[in-house]
């Protein structure tokens, strides 16, 4: 097999002739990972047309030379990244014009590129965003393979966690045996802090887990993942402690049915927006629209949320090979909420949903 990495960097350096780069300057750590492969907190990465060079510090010495090997000429710096970039940029070549990623750099950070160095005027430093961030929108074959390992993780803890959902139990105590059984079944970390959100609480899309106990009666939301080589899965499901009401069997039955719309219409080629007006019509038509205020989607990958977007806003086309999420919800205050959440691969023909835990309502 050839390496993945040198087809991406081939990808963004037509990228950056396209926009009249002569280098990159990538700071985002996802980003990083995705170009070298290099997985450690602190990392500075130069892509020119001929060269990669990578910066990291001694804490990483080894792993940098593991994980990257060749694929880029590393340089460990034991005071500053920054001093050390600008001290081995004029070795590059002559360099007129250098991107940077301007939504991962701080003001601060932004201001050392300004100031005056013997590479160059500060003019040579243009804003850049989104370069690397579009080459990951559509996932190869090994980095669907981690994704799929991260949903069955993520299933398989979910499965284990319900079996010892009781009464009484605290929403943080939930989320304990869940983040425990998600270790057990291999996940790396957690991509995101898991949601269990119960009774009125489950209103609330992103609430954190509380020390609420859960009741009889109660609507119970779990939103979480797991991570594979590095990839995300993200799912959510909503279940009732005890016996469900006519009320919640109507409502769930509303978002399972949205979700099964979306899933069933999404396709590459289609626009972003489109997507989402598949679930919320379809929400909006039953009587919810009102009650479901956020987007039904986005991308995952190295992060939890990257492109594309599935929202009212998104006239992109979704690529072929990104993987999305579909996350209907309705949300009530005082009275609770329910979303059904998957991970769908958008192939050439058809998209593929990722998710096979049950969408049944289940009473535990």
């Amino acid at each position: 097999m050839s390496d993945p990495r040198e087809r991406r960097l081939a990808a963004l350096r037509a990228s950056l002739a396209s926009a009249h780069l002569d280098a990159l300057l990538v700071t985002s750590l996802p980003n990083v990972r995705y170009l070298s492969a290099f997985s450690g907190s602190s990392a500075i990465l130069v892509i020119t047309a001929r060269d990669v060079l990578l910066l990291t510090d001694f804490r990483y010495a080894v792993q940098v030379r593991n994980e990257v090997g060749e694929a880029a000429r590393i340089i460990i710096e034991t005071t500053s990244l920054w001093t050390r970039l600008f001290a081995v940029l004029p070795d590059l070549g002559p360099l007129e014009s250098i991107g940077f990623e301007s939504p991962h750099l701080s003001h601060a950070d932004v201001e050392r590129l300004s100031e005056p160095r013997k590479e160059g005027p500060g003019s040579r430093w243009r804003p850049a965003s989104g370069l690397v961030e579009a080459l990951r929108e559509q996932k190869d074959a090994h980095e669907v393979a981690c994704i799929r390992d991260a949903v069955q993780m993520a299933e398989a803890a979910l499965t284990r966690t319900i079996a010892s959902v009781r009464a009484g139990m605290t929403e943080l105590e939930i989320c304990g045996v869940l983040e425990r059984h998600l270790r057990e079944a291999g996940s790396e970390a957690h991509p995101f802090e898991a949601i269990v959100a119960s009774g009125e609480r489950a209103a609330l899309p992103h609430a954190r887990s509380s020390t609420r106990a859960v009741r009889a009666g109660d609507l119970l939301l779990i939103d979480f993942g797991a991570v594979s080589g590095g990839y995300c899965s993200d799912i959510t499901r909503t279940f009732v402690i005890g016996r469900a009401s006519a009320e919640q069997r109507d409502i769930f039955g509303v978002v399972r049915e949205s979700n099964a719309t979306a899933s069933g219409a999404v396709r590459a080629g289609m626009r972003g927006k489109d997507a989402d007006a598949a679930a919320r019509d379809y929400i909006g038509r039953r009587g919810w629209g009102e009650e479901f205020g956020h987007s039904l989607g986005h991308g995952i990958g190295l992060e939890v949320h990257e492109a594309p977007r599935l929202s009212k806003a998104s006239e992109a086309p979704l690529p072929v090979g990104a993987v999305v999420t579909i996350e209907p919800g309705v949300y009530r205050p005082g009275w609770g909420g329910v979303r059904i959440e998957d991970d769908v691969l958008l192939g050439t023909q058809d998209a593929e949903v990722l998710t096979t835990f049950s969408r049944e309502l289940i009473e535990l």
